[in-house]
């Protein structure tokens, strides 16, 4: 595979400047979870400022809106997200604030530039060096994936540039081997799943294993709202090998983010 291989991330190049930045920029939470936990744990081992932003308080993921109604259902995944983060040890949260409200299943209806201006304020303020988020895809189909990932996109290109950008992928090895599983637990959305993505085209892959995988594993379980049903149905060891591997692809030309 021509892709970076799984290791630890390392502040390079930088030995005399500040410290270096990764932002992660999510519709809901348990996004940052299933997506990134292994490689923001390991930026976090590595010495890295990791900050994660979220738009929604994911109001709406429940198939029973009158037990688990929009308000109580936010405050239960806001303090889901809270535990997941201090898991992996990330100190530093953010909402998405637009001046429309950002709402579980309908980002697609708030103004683009409103959207795209919230992800460029954070990006203005944090300077991040490496910022990941989804594909234009929504990686699972998700409307509200594919408007984070404009969103950013568009900030990016506009105010932060000088970072790299990271979509998370599914290399052809997922599909091949999880992608009935995705299918008959609902992973698909709107249209899912996406296409493969080469792995030539990879920018990294970040395997976890061992106490990487617990700590990642614990970052999925906090999300319980969302995560015991699925962890219960397929089984806990089947779930962790489900969800170990992390694929990125980069929007940019050449990446700075290395890795040991």
């Amino acid at each position: 595979m021509n892709a970076i291989r799984s290791t630890p991330l390392r502040a390079v190049g930088r030995p005399d400047g500040p410290q270096p930045t990764v932002l992660g920029v999510w519709a809901h939470p348990d996004d940052e979870a299933y997506l990134a936990a292994g490689l923001l744990a390991s930026a976090v081992d590595a010495g890295w400022r990791v900050v994660v932003a979220t738009a929604t308080r994911g109001e709406g993921g429940t198939d029973d809106p009158e037990a688990y109604p929009p308000e109580l259902l936010a405050r239960i995944r806001s303090d889901e997200l809270a535990e997941s983060l201090r898991v992996v040890g990330i100190a530093e949260h953010r909402w998405l604030r637009t001046a429309h409200p950002l709402v579980d299943g309908r980002l697609a209806d708030v103004p683009v530039e409103d959207g795209v201006g919230a992800v460029g304020r954070l990006l203005t303020e944090l300077r991040p060096d490496l910022v990941v988020t989804f594909g234009p895809d929504g990686l699972t189909g998700h409307a509200d994936h594919r408007t984070i990932s404009g969103w950013v996109t568009q900030a990016w290109e506009r105010t932060g540039a000088h970072a790299d950008l990271w979509y998370a992928a599914l290399p052809p090895d997922f599909l091949d081997h999880w992608g009935e599983l995705c299918a008959e637990h609902g992973v698909w959305m709107d249209g899912g799943p996406p296409g493969p993505v080469e792995p030539r085209s990879l920018v990294h892959v970040h395997t976890c294993a061992g106490p990487l995988m617990d700590r990642k594993y614990a970052a999925l379980a906090a999300h319980a709202s969302q995560t015991a049903g699925l962890i219960a149905r397929v089984g806990e060891r089947r779930y962790r090998d489900w969800w170990s591997t992390e694929a990125f692809v980069s929007a940019s030309r050449a990446s700075l983010a290395e890795v040991a």
